[in-house]
C-alpha cells in the first residue's frame, strides 16, 4: 500500500502556489547542494546522498513525476505531484490551498522513505510550509503567531 506525505502551503508560507516545473527546479537544486557537500569533503557523496533521477511518463505529464533510483537493491522510487484542497477559513469561507504530495509506491524501500523524509523537510523549510509526514505527524516550518 502506498504512503503519502504532504507539504501544505499555508497563508504564512513563503509561497502560496507552486508549479510542477518549480518542484523540478527544487529537485535539481537539492541534487546540486548535496553533491557540493561531497566535493567539500573530497568524497563522491552526490550519488549516495540522493540517488535518484527525475523521470516523467505521458500519463503524469503536467500533474506528477517520479524519482527513480539507479541502485535498485537499496532504493525504488518516489512520486511527486502538486494539487489543491478546499480549506475552510476562520471566517467561514472556503479557500483553495495548494500542496505537494510525496508518495512512496508499492515496492518502496526503507531507504526511499528516509530519502523522501529528508527531501520533504528540505522543501518544507525552503517554502516555510506545513509538513504532514508519512507517520501522520505534522512539522511546522511556517511562521506561526
Amino acid at each position: 500500500m502506498a504512503e503519502n506525505a504532504y507539504i501544505k502551503l499555508v497563508p504564512s508560507s513563503a509561497k502560496l502556489s507552486i508549479t510542477l516545473d518549480e518542484l523540478k527546479e527544487y529537485f535539481h537544486y537539492y541534487k546540486e547542494i548535496t553533491s557540493k557537500t561531497g566535493k567539500q569533503v573530497n568524497w563522491e557523496y552526490g550519488e549516495t546522498a540522493f540517488p535518484y533521477e527525475l523521470k516523467e511518463t505521458s500519463e503524469g505529464k503536467g500533474q506528477w513525476f517520479y524519482l527513480s533510483s539507479a541502485n535498485p537493491e537499496l532504493y525504488y522510487a518516489i512520486i511527486l505531484g502538486v494539487g489543491q484542497e478546499a480549506v475552510e477559513a476562520d471566517d467561514g469561507t472556503t479557500a483553495l490551498r495548494q500542496y505537494i504530495q510525496v508518495t512512496l509506491p508499492e515496492g518502496a524501500t526503507a531507504g526511499d522513505k528516509g530519502k523522501a523524509n529528508e527531501f520533504c523537510k528540505f522543501l518544507a523549510k525552503k517554502l516555510q510550509a506545513e509538513l504532514h509526514l508519512f507517520n501522520g505527524r505534522i512539522m511546522y516550518y511556517n511562521p506561526r503567531k
